[in-house]
């Protein structure tokens, strides 16, 4: 089965008690025609699959370049691997930073779209992002990663 590999990018939101409640979370929404109308449970955390003898955390940092245009340096945080419905694993890890969502520069993938149309089209594999709090992310975000987000407030 597949193994992805992500960063819980969080931040602590200026002029709040710090508390792991009150931080907001970076999270990504995927481009192409398939989640554009949706929202609610399509979002997620910037990740993707390993590479063949690639180390996880490499994977991680690797992804995260390539989906936002920003390379991450700090102390990660381990978080507990999930699967999701598909039977993909995703190992994450939790990284304290701040990014623009407005500087978000994606790698794009090509699809033949419409199906069986024979015409190829390229989309960004994320079209937008965004800092949410912890509880609005708990329902945007793709409801197996919400673990990841139950263990960012036990830090």
């Amino acid at each position: 089965m597949k193994t992805s590999a992500g960063i819980l990018l969080f931040r602590r939101r200026p002029g709040v008690e710090s508390r792991p409640a009150d931080w907001e979370v970076f999270l990504v929404h995927p481009g192409g025609p398939f989640f554009s109308k949706k929202d609610l449970g399509a979002w997620s955390i910037p990740k993707g699959e390993l590479s063949e003898g690639e180390a996880p955390l490499d994977a991680a940092k690797r992804e995260f370049a390539e989906e936002t245009g920003h390379t991450l340096h700090g102390n990660f945080i381990p978080l507990a691997p999930i699967k999701q419905k598909g039977g993909k694993t995703v190992m994450a890890w939790a990284l304290e930073g701040d990014i623009d969502p407005d500087s978000v520069r994606s790698n794009t993938f090509d699809l033949v779209w419409p199906p069986g149309s024979g015409r190829t089209q390229t989309y960004p594999e994320i079209d937008k992002a965004q800092w949410f709090a912890i509880e609005e992310a708990a329902e945007k975000i793709n409801e197996a990663q919400q673990g990841f987000l139950e263990e960012l407030k036990k830090l």
